[in-house]
């Protein structure tokens, strides 16, 4: 709905609170965020992840009370989020709220995990490394939609491989980097946008990440706080050594 307001919610944690705008724009991940909170399922939970210079992450049920040293990141809902990109207005600029979800190999539809979360921390890139970035994603065109023909063809492989049928298998294996390569070409060049640039080179953020994870809320206040919490010790894990338990609440 146009002009919808947006939900707001505060995230109390032993470091301080930090106020999250919500977008309208992904309905289903706010809605799902909305409805956990408001029954009080992360009250308790632990900021469970934290990497200095990339993001801090939570949401986890199992972080409830967990035993130091207890590996944790697996626990879930036992439901996905439909992937929501809205993509490139919604990005990983410092300070945006996005879902974390399982890899490509088990999700290559890139679904949301049901609960958790991280909030972006990043770092500063130069206009030169952006560029670089850039050049680094269009030189892998090829690859990736070589990969996509590869999994198409999946059940014509596996049957000449069974045949044992090596001339058979150089010949599709030539003809699917001749159609990568004919496909790539016909793709425009990958560019960030100006917004993209500006913040990466001012702000700061992981620009890898960039559809491939949704991307729906950022923080609005307490900014200090999610610093804080990026900043203390861990484990070899990267749990911190120290909880940092949080409570969700959804404002009015």
């Amino acid at each position: 709905m146009e002009n919808q307001k947006e939900t707001m919610l505060l995230i109390q944690t032993d470091l301080g609170d930090i106020k999250i705008k919500l977008y309208n724009e992904t309905p289903q991940h706010r809605d799902n965020f909305i409805k956990l909170a408001q029954k009080g399922f992360y009250d308790g939970t632990i900021f469970h992840r934290v990497i200095k210079d990339f993001m801090i992450q939570g949401g986890d049920p199992d972080s409830k009370n967990a035993p130091k040293g207890k590996m944790l990141g697996s626990g879930d809902t036992g439901y996905t989020v439909p992937a929501e990109f809205v993509y490139p207005q919604y990005f990983h600029k410092k300070g945006v709220l996005s879902a974390a979800r399982q890899s490509d190999e088990v999700n290559p539809k890139k679904a949301s995990s049901g609960c958790q979360f991280y909030i972006v921390t990043g770092k500063k890139y130069s206009e030169g490394q952006i560029l670089n970035m850039e050049q680094q994603i269009n030189h892998g065109k090829v690859e990736e939609v070589f990969n996509t023909l590869v999994s198409k063809n999946a059940a014509k492989i596996k049957k000449l491989r069974l045949d044992r049928d090596k001339e058979g298998l150089y010949e599709l294996q030539e003809e699917l980097i001749a159609e990568a390569k004919a496909k790539a070409d016909s793709l425009p060049d990958f560019k960030f946008t100006p917004e993209q640039v500006k913040a990466y080179t001012t702000v700061g953020g992981t620009p890898h990440l960039d559809n491939q994870y949704t991307v729906f809320g950022e923080v609005v206040e307490g900014m200090e706080v999610v610093d804080s919490i990026q900043k203390v010790k861990t484990n070899r894990a990267d749990r911190p050594e120290e909880d940092i338990k949080m409570k969700v609440i959804v404002l009015e």
